[in-house]
């Protein structure tokens, strides 16, 4: 992965990384959740606004490390509900020259709006998450599709401090789970994440319902 967290990206008509990753497994997700995943038009990006059923952490003692995460666009000290918000994807190459989609997630809590900001990419194989602006966290998963909807679980978590990166121990990294999936009789996209630790147990999670489409020109709400 390159240093150069904070360099130019620009916009691709490249494979996605769910299908350089994934190959022929992406067919088998059920169709309504392909344009999510498959290479977005160097001329478009994806759109999508829902509901989130919740957003945060309840554990208090969390918020002052919360903070700070959010002024990075990572994660934020609230614990909501039914919190409205916008994602927009846009298609780039990364820094260290691989297909990437970056997202931007707006969410509209009590205190006002709240973006997080991600690039999504492939390294040796493996889907990578790079989060914050600048890069704060980089995550790293094993993606797989079950029953028609992906499934990411992380096995390892770096966190970046300046141009050091440094792996999070096993023994003691955060775990992320995320699951996308399709309610066919709501008609709806269904998204969870949850990040948690050994001994500790849940940190961090939002889940909620989204309709999701792309759109050509200019990224715009």
């Amino acid at each position: 992965m390159s240093d150069d967290a904070g360099g130019p990206r620009r916009e691709t008509g490249a494979v996605s990384p769910y299908r350089a990753v994934l190959g022929d497994e992406l067919d088998r997700l059920h169709p309504r959740l392909r344009p999510y995943f498959e290479a977005i038009p160097p001329t478009a990006h994806g759109f999508g606004r829902g509901v989130f059923d919740t957003v945060g952490t309840p554990r208090r003692w969390l918020w002052p490390a919360l903070w700070v995460a959010a002024r990075a666009g990572v994660a934020f000290p609230v614990w909501e509900r039914d919190v409205a918000f916008t994602v927009v994807n846009r298609p780039v190459v990364s820094a260290d020259g691989q297909p990437a989609v970056a997202a931007e997630r707006t969410f509209g809590l009590r205190s006002g709006e709240r973006t997080m900001v991600d690039e999504i990419g492939v390294v040796a194989g493996a889907i990578v998450d790079r989060l914050g602006r600048p890069e704060r966290i980089v995550a790293r998963f094993e993606a797989r599709v079950v029953d028609g909807g992906l499934l990411l679980s992380s096995t390892t978590v770096g966190v970046r401090f300046g141009r050091v990166r440094i792996r999070i121990p096993r023994f003691a990294a955060p775990r992320v789970e995320l699951s996308e999936r399709f309610d066919a009789e709501r008609d709806v996209q269904r998204v969870s994440i949850v990040v948690g630790v050994p001994l500790i147990g849940r940190l961090y999670e939002y889940a909620g319902d989204f309709r999701y489409e792309i759109r050509t020109g200019e990224r715009t709400a």
